[in-house]
């Protein structure tokens, strides 16, 4: 073991280190911080990766460890860890204030291991850039360049996603919001509740709320809107859903409850998922194309 050529049973121990040393994280410092990482130090952070695997591919012809990086002994142990983890995330009840494997991702192996699979997808990712072949890696690279984007901006971005609450009144402009910590938050847009619609069914329960508002934007606008559950109105980076309304004056409520939420990584994390979808396709194409000839 730990001879020059690394086999499954080194990449299996790596990742089982990798679990013990998240777990003596976990118990010595608690559970990821990831508020911490708000831009721009999720910025710096993505840009130090970037240059890490980056460094980890140009020296792998000297430092066998960084060369086991790219092989599939070191893929396959990690990819198994990494689905173990998923699945027990799956099983178990997820909670923002949750402990250990209830908070999965704020834990520490999780985090570990996942960060350890996508420093491995990177080597391969930047093998293939460096020796394209359009037919053989453009499939191969939407998939894995897809995946690596979607993962990466998915999790450094999740500080920076803000999901607010603010209650609206008739005839009151309301630029406040309260988040999930409790403390309010003024925002750069400001929303009038013209008029509270709901639809009811024969026994009296209800089958549609929505509200019709007034937003003002800093930048000028004033757009009038009607905001449903399932129908959010986006303005400015911000998406405005209907949550809620006095459920003691029912049809008649005077007051509205919106939910904002704001996700600027989100349309990297949707670029990387259509990558995927794009490399799917090819790989189907080309297939169908192999089999004709």
């Amino acid at each position: 073991m730990w001879g020059k050529a690394w086999t499954l049973r080194e990449g299996f121990t790596i990742c089982g280190g990798l679990v013990v040393a998240g777990l003596m994280l976990e118990l010595s410092i608690g559970p990821v911080i990831w508020d911490l990482f708000a831009w721009p130090a999720n910025g710096i952070v993505l840009a130090g990766l970037l240059a890490l695997c980056t460094a980890i591919y140009l020296l792998r012809r000297w430092v066998h460890a960084f060369r086991f990086l790219g092989t599939y002994c070191a893929a396959v142990p990690a990819l198994l860890f990494a689905v173990a983890l998923t699945i027990i995330m799956g099983l178990t009840r997820q909670t923002v204030n949750g402990a250990w494997m209830n908070n999965m991702l704020s834990f520490w192996p999780f985090v570990l291991v996942y960060v350890y699979v996508t420093i491995i997808l990177s080597q391969v990712v930047i093998h293939h850039i460096l020796h394209f072949h359009w037919r053989r890696d453009i499939p191969f690279l939407l998939n894995h360049l897809g995946l690596f984007i979607a993962v990466t901006t998915a999790t450094l971005g999740n500080a920076d996603m803000q999901r607010l609450k603010m209650i609206t009144a008739i005839g009151e402009p309301e630029w406040r919001a309260i988040g999930n910590d409790g403390l309010v938050k003024e925002l750069p847009i400001a929303i009038e509740l013209k008029r509270f619609i709901m639809e009811e069914y024969d026994d009296g329960t209800p089958k549609r709320f929505a509200s019709e508002v007034q937003i003002l934007t800093k930048t000028g606008k004033n757009i009038q809107a009607t905001v449903e559950v399932n129908k959010p109105v986006e303005v400015e980076g911000w998406k405005i859903y209907q949550y809620g309304y006095d459920t003691a004056m029912g049809r008649m409520s005077n007051i509205s409850i919106l939910e904002l939420v704001s996700d600027p990584w989100l349309p990297a994390v949707y670029t990387g998922i259509y990558m995927m979808l794009a490399g799917a396709v090819c790989m189907f194409v080309l297939g169908v194309r192999r089999s004709k000839s």
